[in-house]
């Protein structure tokens, strides 16, 4: 008897520190894991010579790509990846193209663009050049088609772009 009643005791003990911090590790979990770099309330902070594409005199290359159930937009600086948050400075002149044979995309800035062009589009013989002109932070969407092909021809995403004075 003595036996199951110091179980039934000291179980609920047991568990209650696992209970009382479990919403708190969620809360922090959710907190760290904020993917949206506009939703930021400073996304200039999120700046830094890591993810800085070109300059006032070197052109920054997107290439975008149509991966196996998306579309991928990857800056060219070293170490970038795929749809990842990068940062140009306003000036900076913008080449969005697709190093990718026989495919074609479609880059939409939405309402507000940082760039004289609403749509950018191009393709694989086509590359689009634009100058970066208003700082902000934009969420933009990328669609990529390779040409020829019937079922799933074609994938978007989405990812965002810090323009800094």
């Amino acid at each position: 008897m003595t036996i199951h009643r110091v179980f039934a005791i000291g179980c609920p003990l047991l568990l209650l520190p696992l209970v009382v911090l479990a919403p708190n590790q969620t809360v922090n979990a959710q907190n760290k894991k904020n993917p949206y770099a506009c939703s930021e309330p400073n996304p200039a902070s999120l700046c830094s010579p890591a993810n800085m594409c070109g300059s006032g005199s070197q052109s920054c290359s997107v290439d975008i790509k149509r991966t196996s159930n998306a579309a991928s937009a990857t800056p060219g600086f070293p170490g970038a990846k795929g749809n990842s948050t990068f940062c140009v400075k306003a000036g900076t002149t913008v080449v969005w193209k697709s190093d990718t044979k026989h495919q074609g995309f479609i880059v939409d800035m939405g309402p507000n663009s940082p760039f004289d062009a609403d749509d950018i589009i191009g393709g694989s013989n086509k590359s689009v050049t634009v100058v970066a002109k208003t700082p902000g932070c934009y969420r933009y969407s990328v669609g990529a088609c390779i040409s020829g092909e019937i079922y799933g021809m074609c994938g978007n995403s989405t990812a965002e772009l810090v323009v800094v004075k």
